[in-house]
């Protein structure tokens, strides 16, 4: 049983995610596919986002063909299995400092022997056709992802012992964070942030996990840490940044249109 997002990072395929945090339609979901994105990840940390929307959003995306993670809020792990059952495949557990804290995220989004998740016989990963136990769990299991955000120095500093861990599939950085707990808030070229980074992309190699480093769209700082160990996955921005970014530029060019053309007149 595959699983052709976890496939192609490990064939270091580039892999584009986009994260959704304002985005309530559809729409957006089609947009991340229009533009060549992947996988999406639904931010439920930084947003007032519903199960409903979560639900509409992630099976869109699986029916086009992306991959749909949701980054829960942070402990909130009694939350992981309705936003499964939902339509999501993959969890996005932030601030995890602790192999302790990564092996409840797994219980909760894997089924048995992996995990504890809650029984269901119908999941919109099998069209909502009821399939027994015995085939559904491990197909869904496997196509299923953990993603742990390391965003502390305790974090980085247990690494090696969260990706040794059974059923997390992918250690990610968050490094705005990062940063603002090391005491350097988006001061991401320091060589904390870079010793901090050669930290966990070890413990990744060590135990045949990809590694995500986000937090950054500084090409010159990916292509470093690429170099490091950090896998093909990236994250574009989240809708609200591109949509700030692009309305910003399209202001900027009506601005100096319009300078030069009441220059032209005078």
């Amino acid at each position: 049983m595959p699983n052709p997002f976890l496939d192609r990072i490990r064939a270091d395929e580039l892999t584009l995610m986009l994260g959704i945090r304002f985005g309530r339609s559809t729409d957006i979901i089609r947009i991340a596919k229009a533009t060549g994105h992947h996988a999406v990840m639904i931010d439920l940390e930084h947003s007032t986002m519903d199960l409903d929307t979560v639900a509409s959003l992630s099976t869109t995306a699986h029916d086009l063909g992306l991959w749909p993670l949701v980054r829960v809020r942070e402990r909130e792990y009694a939350a992981i299995g309705p936003i499964l059952d939902a339509g999501a495949l993959g969890i996005v557990a932030p601030r995890v400092e602790t192999a302790e804290q990564a092996a409840t995220v797994v219980a909760a989004a894997k089924f048995p022997p992996q995990g504890q998740r809650s029984q269901i016989a119908s999941l919109p990963y099998f069209s909502m056709r009821p399939v027994p136990a015995t085939t559904s769990n491990p197909a869904v299991n496997e196509a299923t992802i953990v993603q742990v955000l390391i965003e502390t120095p305790l974090g980085v500093a247990n690494a090696n012992a969260i990706a040794s861990l059974d059923g997390v599939d992918i250690l990610a950085m968050g490094l705005n964070d990062l940063t603002a707990e090391l005491g350097i808030p988006g001061a991401i070229g320091d060589p904390q942030v870079l010793e901090a980074v050669s930290v966990v992309a070890a413990a990744c190699r060590a135990h045949g996990k990809p590694l995500m480093v986000g937090g950054t769209s500084d090409l010159s700082l990916l292509d470093r840490f690429r170099k490091m160990g950090a896998s093909s996955l990236l994250l574009t921005g989240t809708d609200g940044d591109l949509l700030f970014a692009g309305a910003q530029s399209r202001a900027g060019d009506f601005t100096a249109w319009d300078g030069a053309r009441q220059r032209g007149s005078r």
